[in-house]
Order: structure tokens, then sequence, then C-alpha cells
């Protein structure tokens, strides 16, 4: 079986790309973190796992309180 990469995973290398020239680290390494799975709601294409999604969201929640903290 073939697949395609939602959108809302493309969104995901996105945001990656530009995490990784915000920071200056390596955008494989961002990659190679990422979990993917089929999507339930459309089939062939594949989907960011939730649970990765809320990893990814509490390190840059985590990030900006980091950076916040900095400029105080």
């Amino acid at each position: 079986m073939e697949y395609r990469l939602s959108d809302e995973t493309i969104g995901q290398v996105a945001k990656l790309v530009q995490l990784a020239i915000l920071t200056g680290t390596d955008v494989v390494d961002n990659l190679r973190m990422m979990k993917i799975t089929p999507s339930e709601e459309n089939p062939g294409t594949l989907d960011p796992t939730s649970e990765y999604l809320e990893v990814f969201d509490a390190s840059l929640k985590k990030l900006q309180d980091d950076i916040a903290n900095m400029n105080e």
C-alpha cells in the first residue's frame, strides 16, 4: 500500500524546520522524533500521532517559557 503525508503531517514538518532554524539544531534530529500513523479519517495518508503532538506541544511550551524567563 502507498501512503501520502496528510496536510497535518506536512504542517508539522514545516514547524520542525522552523524550530531547527530558530534553535540552531539539526532538523534531522527533530524529524527522527516525529511519530506518524495511518490516518483513520483519510485512508492512504499518514498523520502525526496524538501522543507525539502532545509531547511536541509541551516541549515547545517549555522552550517558550524558558525564553520568557531568560528575558526577565
